[in-house]
């Protein structure tokens, strides 16, 4: 992947991510998406679950940058079977979700901007997912 991508794909999140609604309206997207993923955040703190995602997607894009992949292993194993037993298959709905969000709250959003997101984050969410 190259800077260029990790550069846009910071930016992009910089100005999404400084507006707590980001994280509602992506909440709000996600849960929509399905039955399943409403019911696993029945009982959350929905608050602490938006600073837990601000800093995951953090994590991303870091690892898009260069950062070693550590942070993601750790979630890989609390999402795992044994862990908050999240799906494989759920990770393509997040992923809709927040290429959904990003298109509503970034104003210079554009479909290269979602194939940047995708080639910068993809690497990372399959880590996540490989550890199922």
């Amino acid at each position: 992947m190259g800077n260029a991508d990790s550069d846009l794909v910071f930016q992009s999140y910089g100005r999404c991510c400084n507006n707590e609604s980001f994280f509602i309206d992506f909440y709000d997207r996600f849960m929509g998406s399905s039955a399943e993923i409403r019911a696993l955040f029945v009982d959350t703190n929905m608050p602490a679950q938006r600073h837990l995602l601000r800093n995951g997607i953090m994590q991303l894009v870091l690892h898009a940058r260069g950062m070693p992949d550590t942070k993601l292993q750790a979630l890989g194993k609390s999402h795992s079977r044994t862990g908050f037993n999240i799906r494989p298959e759920w990770y393509g709905l997040w992923l809709d979700a927040l290429l959904a969000t990003l298109r509503q709250y970034d104003p210079n959003f554009d479909d290269s901007t979602a194939q940047a997101w995708r080639r910068a984050i993809e690497p990372g969410i399959e880590t996540i997912r490989g550890a199922y």
